[in-house]
């Protein structure tokens, strides 16, 4: 079953927003958010897809998550998809790519 960029957006929206009062549901989206995610969205993630949800450090005033090291030439729009290091990014092009989902 594919995702719409418009589910993806409504699914982490409904995992931030239950995680912020929900310490149960929490700790499921950190421990395993696969599981987490299929019980707020009814959807499975797709196969071999993997996600890791970091929880913020009120001691840090930011997180950020560095893209994969570059080995080689890296085309500029190899490069646009790796700057914006999102989440939101790459299960997106986990859906069009490898999964089929349309945009």
């Amino acid at each position: 079953m594919a995702w719409t960029q418009q589910e993806i957006n409504d699914c982490i929206n409904s995992c931030k927003q239950r995680a912020a009062t929900d310490a149960e549901f929490r700790g499921k989206l950190l421990a395993d958010p696969a599981a987490a995610i299929r019980e707020v969205s009814g959807k499975e993630i797709p196969a071999g897809f993997r996600i890791k949800v970091l929880e913020s450090d009120p001691a840090y005033d930011a997180t950020f998550v560095l893209p994969p090291a570059a080995s080689g030439d890296v085309s500029d729009k190899e490069l646009d998809g790796v700057t914006g290091g999102s989440l939101l990014c790459a299960f997106e092009t986990c859906a069009a790519n490898a999964c089929g989902a349309d945009k």
